[in-house]
């Protein structure tokens, strides 16, 4: 199994899972396919990784542990991928897991994190992490696979977004803020009021962050959309949910930066241009199923949707062309959640 995963995936050179205003141009091809952090189940220690080929249509699961020989850790939150290295952020192992990209070969890990969530990079050397129950954002070495400083938000921490010289940061449990950081001296510069928990975020075409916030898990407020302007702080457009029954996840975005995509009983399609929310379902959610994450390939808008069924057992990824049509679902690992494309450039 080691050697054909590692025949799979040794030709994929670079990778989409990143939210930032850079979006795919003719550079790219399609090819590769998508990672699925498969979660497992809490204090299981049953973590895996999963892997969507386009080129053979199928799913491969158990990578970590097949090219390594060691389980991947306990609920892995999300992946991200610095040039030849991949991080896997396993929140209740606080710890980040490094691997090589195309081998999948363990690298490094980090450890003694408190509860990371979500990793972001700034540059070759600095990445920030969030933290659930940390009040502050742990900055990343990645040049040498080390933690080399905090940033006390004094605050909780989820989404983390950056463009220019700002890193925007979600305050999502029991939140309502948006904290700015100066990304060259780590230091927080401003605070953008929005709805309750936000807890996912979007780059626009046009610079604009998008923040979904999901009123809060007792459904005691409304959910909002919220529309920032990066270069202000300001807040130009709050879209509120009609119901607090209500409560999306996932906000995504196309490759064009154009039309957003999120989790509300099936999946919900809007141009940042619209005035109001959507008032149908572009994906319906099936009988059975559980839609948890999505992930919109930046290439051809195709859509992947976990479907983590229970919680408890294997779940699955499913596969809708931009269209809605339905393609392919398949099983995956315990608890599939987050996931990452692979594109390669052309030379």
């Amino acid at each position: 199994m080691k050697n054909s995963v590692n025949i799979i995936l040794i030709s994929l050179m670079i990778v989409s899972c990143q939210k930032t205003p850079d979006f795919p141009n003719s550079n790219y091809t399609l090819s590769g396919g998508v990672f699925v952090v498969d979660e497992g189940n809490y204090r299981g220690g049953n973590g895996s990784l999963s892997f969507f080929s386009y080129d053979s249509s199928k799913i491969f699961n158990d990578l970590f542990y097949s090219v390594n020989g060691r389980p991947l850790g306990d609920v892995p939150n999300s992946m991200a991928i610095k040039g030849d290295k991949a991080y896997i952020v396993v929140n209740n192992s606080g710890k980040i897991e490094i691997m090589n990209q195309s081998t999948l070969i363990s690298v490094a890990t980090i450890s003694g994190l408190i509860s990371p969530r979500n990793i972001s990079f700034i540059n070759d050397n600095k990445a920030y992490v969030s933290s659930l129950y940390s009040d502050s954002i742990t900055v990343i070495n990645p040049s040498s696979n080390s933690v080399s400083g905090y940033i006390n938000i004094r605050r909780s921490s989820e989404s983390i977004a950056i463009t220019g010289s700002k890193a925007f940061v979600a305050n999502w449990s029991g939140g309502k803020e948006i904290m700015v950081i100066n990304t060259g001296n780590d230091l927080v510069i401003d605070s953008i009021e929005v709805g309750i928990e936000p807890e996912s975020m979007t780059f626009d075409r046009y610079g604009m962050l998008w923040v979904l916030c999901n009123g809060g898990y007792a459904r005691q407020n409304y959910a909002e959309l919220v529309e920032i302007n990066t270069s202000t702080n300001q807040v130009v457009k709050t879209l509120v949910f009609p119901t607090k029954e209500e409560s999306p996840t996932c906000l995504k975005i196309d490759g064009f930066g154009q039309t957003l995509y999120y989790i509300d009983n099936g999946v919900r399609q809007m141009d940042v241009g619209a005035t109001a929310l959507p008032a149908t379902t572009f994906i319906i959610q099936g009988s059975g199923e559980y839609f948890y994450k999505i992930a919109i390939n930046p290439l051809n808008s195709d859509i992947f949707i976990t479907d983590a069924v229970d919680f408890v057992q294997q779940g699955y990824v499913l596969l809708y062309k931009s269209d809605g049509t339905f393609v392919s679902k398949q099983k995956a690992g315990i608890i599939p959640g987050s996931m990452c494309f692979k594109l390669i450039i052309n030379t």
